[in-house]
């Protein structure tokens, strides 16, 4: 059973239940609280148990992984004559958090099969976990800019904690301001969770029923958070490296944990890449200061390369742009479309391969024809 476990009879709507989910005539609701291979680890109103996987989701799955039942999602339940619970399908996401299958070949150029992940589903919050360094009190911009800009595509709402905020050698001030430029608009804390410092801040956003995942590297303290959020050791911590300030990766599956004082939490293993996935708005929320700029460029498509009369060439320039936001840009949009570009080859591919065998079963010896 999973950590922050039930007991007895369970009032769905502390999971976040809502009545106008398309439930099937006769299915039981559950919400999956950890993934196992063929399995799910579910939540209904008479209790927690293991569900495993229909042959209709094993093929939904097959076609597209992202439909795969994941961490937060709502699932239809039906009863096998035994007695048991079979995970039959899974309901509507209000939000999903997904990575694309993005990784780097052996000539350092991206590859991948435009396939994405679900890391997490109907979450209301993103929390995106960012350690400081220890020894120069830096935080990666680049990698929160990428987390936050997923974070707004999932439809969830991010907000970055800037964790480990005790081990500060000098001005927080200035790289909580750094971080702020890096993402307009969303709200940023110093988090300390063995100091406590923080940690109400934190807690004040899953008031209700409502649903966070924390996303971050490895060692950035999450499953410590989690702890000091659930008020006990419901996930299991190791120390890091005193070096680089880094740590193993301690939690090594997805993990739904219902918090005492209400809302839930998913942990997640530390993430070394994430890819960006079928980007519509997430990259322009991110970088609003840079499409604002670029309302007063000369050419409606300007790259912001070499054009002339580019606003936002100019603006780096004079200092008012740092070059790396501008960099950034470039890598996540040049990023956005290349993964685009992959998933629009898949789709076709597998529709064509998808007529192929129509076309092999018609031309089968004594299939009647119209």
């Amino acid at each position: 059973m999973f950590s922050g476990s039930f007991s007895g009879s369970i009032d769905l709507s502390l999971l976040g239940w809502n009545d106008s989910l398309p439930l099937p005539a006769g299915a039981v609701p559950a919400r999956v609280a950890r993934v196992d291979r063929g399995a799910a680890e579910v939540i209904a109103a008479d209790g927690q148990f293991q569900a495993r996987y229909s042959a209709r989701i094993r093929r939904a799955a097959a076609e597209d992984p992202v439909s795969l039942p994941c961490v937060g999602d709502w699932v239809a339940l039906s009863r096998l004559p035994e007695g048991r619970y079979e995970l039959d399908g899974v309901l509507p996401r209000s939000s999903a958090f997904v990575r694309g299958g993005v990784s780097r070949d052996s000539r350092g150029g991206l590859s991948g099969d435009g396939q994405g992940q679900v890391l997490a589903a109907n979450v209301d919050i993103v929390f995106v976990a960012e350690p400081s360094m220890h020894s120069t009190d830096f935080a990666d911009l680049g990698r929160i800019e990428r987390l936050v800009a997923l974070a707004w595509e999932s439809g969830g709402v991010p907000v970055v904690l800037i964790t480990k905020a005790d081990l500060f050698e000098r001005g927080l001030g200035d790289l909580l301001a750094d971080v702020r430029n890096a993402v307009p608009g969303v709200d940023v804390h110093p988090v300390c969770a063995h100091t406590g410092e923080g940690v109400d801040a934190v807690r004040a956003y899953l008031d209700g029923a409502k649903t966070a995942v924390v996303l971050g590297p490895s060692g950035a303290g999450k499953s410590t958070l989690v702890n000091a959020l659930a008020g006990g050791d419901v996930m299991e911590t190791q120390q890091v490296r005193a070096a680089d300030g880094r740590g193993r990766h301690t939690t090594v599956h997805r993990e739904l944990i219902p918090l005492p004082g209400g809302g839930l939490i998913i942990d997640t293993p530390g993430i070394r890449r994430v890819g960006l996935y079928d980007m519509s708005d997430g990259v322009d929320l991110v970088f609003s200061d840079i499409e604002e700029l670029a309302e007063d460029c000369r050419f409606a498509d300007c790259s912001h390369g070499g054009e002339p009369g580019c606003a936002v060439r100019a603006a780096v320039e004079a200092g008012a742009l740092p070059e790396r936001r501008l960099e950034s840009w470039v890598k996540l949009q040049r990023e956005a479309a290349w993964m685009a570009r992959r998933t629009d080859a898949r789709l076709r591919s597998e529709e064509t391969r998808k007529w192929k065998i129509i076309h092999k079963e018609m031309r089968k010896p004594g299939r009647s024809r119209p």
